[in-house]
């Protein structure tokens, strides 16, 4: 006989209408019907035998206030730490910006300590009054709720848009009507400058001007430079036109509205040179080092001499 094979008779009950093909050998993995009934205690059931109700599930509109909390936690979260929407105001980045156009800023990269580089369009804080005598915008309450959230640019907020020309150390230089020079090397910036305009321009309000940025601070010019009331025409506030780094909330990254305008942002090729302004001093030490090496050479030499000379004496 097998070992584990039941003979059918020699067990306590025998089942009716059962063959011994029918049961399963012992030790296998198959479900058996008491598996399912409940006979092991897996199944609850109620005090008379009968299987309990299924539960009925929550209603959606019961769930609904959970998930919009849940969405306006996110948006919060999203609009604090990583990117935010912003409108543009005004033609000043034209055309690299319109009016109306709908930004997303990146917020993250500065929480890593990241600062604003040359060539990146940058929104800001209101640094001193420059906003003074902008009309300010009305919003309806759903606006207002929406730009809270984060999801509409906020109307409340007085911030700007600008190009980063000038970081810590660099001097920024115009004269005539261009070109633009940092650390005393032109730009060329046709690709975002307004088609017509030049780069610098010739009045006495502050287009023609040569500044050197100091630490933590940055030197913004829009885009569209006859039309743009940037760092040049804020020199005599009480930062002298620049803007503190603490002030700016991020890059701008990409125009996310209108779809027909969706284009990112990046960096124009004119900054990829060198423009350090470490870079002249560097080159001076470099050629003042072999200067310095001859001369140590040449006193060391003749020190030597003048202590043989005294021992030999």
């Amino acid at each position: 006989m097998a070992v584990g094979a039941r003979s059918g008779h020699e067990g306590p009950e025998e089942r009716p209408g059962r063959s011994e093909e029918s049961v399963p050998p012992a030790g296998e993995d198959a479900v058996t019907p008491g598996d399912a009934s409940g006979d092991d205690g897996g199944d609850e059931r109620n005090p008379d035998g009968t299987a309990p109700a299924p539960k009925k599930q929550r209603s959606f509109w019961k769930e609904l206030p959970l998930l919009i909390g849940i969405a306006l936690v996110l948006a919060l979260l999203i609009k604090s730490f990583l990117v935010q929407a912003f409108s543009i105001p005004s033609d000043s980045m034209q055309n690299t910006l319109q009016q109306g156009d709908r930004v997303l800023v990146d917020k993250l990269t500065p929480w890593f300590g990241s600062e604003p580089e040359r060539g990146e369009v940058v929104v800001f804080h209101d640094p001193d009054k420059w906003l003074a005598g902008e009309p300010t915008p009305n919003p309806n309450a759903i606006q207002t709720a929406l730009s809270w959230i984060g999801l509409m640019p906020s109307s409340e907020e007085k911030d700007l848009i600008k190009r980063v020309v000038g970081v810590a150390g660099d001097t920024i230089e115009c004269k005539g009507t261009g070109p633009l020079k940092v650390n005393g090397k032109a730009l060329n910036e046709a690709s975002y400058v307004y088609p017509g305009n030049t780069p610098c321009t010739m009045d006495d309000a502050g287009g023609q001007f040569k500044v050197k940025v100091p630490e933590g601070k940055i030197w913004v010019m829009g885009d569209h430079r006859q039309n743009s009331l940037d760092s040049r025409y804020h020199q005599q506030d009480k930062h002298k036109g620049f803007v503190p780094v603490d002030n700016v909330v991020g890059r701008a990254i990409v125009v996310a509205w209108p779809p027909t305008r969706w284009s990112t942002l990046p960096v124009p090729d004119t900054f990829d040179q060198n423009l350090s302004a470490a870079a002249p001093g560097a080159l001076g030490l470099a050629g003042a080092l072999p200067l310095v090496l001859w001369r140590r050479r040449r006193l060391t030499v003749g020190n030597t001499r003048v202590s043989g000379s005294r021992t030999a004496g």
